[in-house]
Formats: C-alpha cells, structure tokens, sequence
C-alpha cells in the first residue's frame, strides 16, 4: 500500500512549535492535519472567507455583543466584601 501524500520538512522555533502542538490538541487534531489544515484554508480563500464572515458578525451585532460580554463579566466578577463591616 503506498501513500500519495508527501513528507516535508519544517524547521520552526521551539516556542512556534509547542504553540502549534497546542492549538493542534486543542482542535483534536495531530500536529500534521494542523498544518494541513491551516495551508488548506490559507490557499484556498477558506479562511480568508471565514475573516469576511466574522468582521460581518462583528460589524452587524458588536454592540449587542460587547453589551452582553459586559452583562456576564458583571454576573460573573467576585463579590466585593464589604471591609468596614463589623464582625
């Protein structure tokens, strides 16, 4: 049985390298489909179009999402003690 695909050779940083490990794990990926993936999306305008379609989101429903995001930052911060109650 004889595989199509080709073996290359990478030379990055250490620091690129566990950072790309990372984000491979965290998509439940192995660090090769990673970068399969990202040269994919990258030459075939996929990730170009994904951009577009986020910076809509954002353009169109901004406001409603920072207001959210500051509902919930609200909901979520730590109960201030009060520090001149008495015990």
């Amino acid at each position: 049985m004889t595989s199509t695909k080709k073996q290359a050779l990478l030379r990055l940083q250490p620091d690129v390298l566990a950072a790309g490990k990372d984000a491979a794990a965290a998509r439940g990926l192995d660090f090769n489909k990673y970068v399969e993936r990202l040269i994919s999306e990258d030459t075939t305008g996929a990730r170009a179009a994904g951009m577009t379609a986020a910076q809509r989101l954002i353009d169109h429903h901004g406001d409603f999402l920072a207001d959210l995001e500051s509902d919930l930052d609200t909901q979520h911060a730590p109960a201030r003690q009060d520090r001149g109650a008495a015990a």
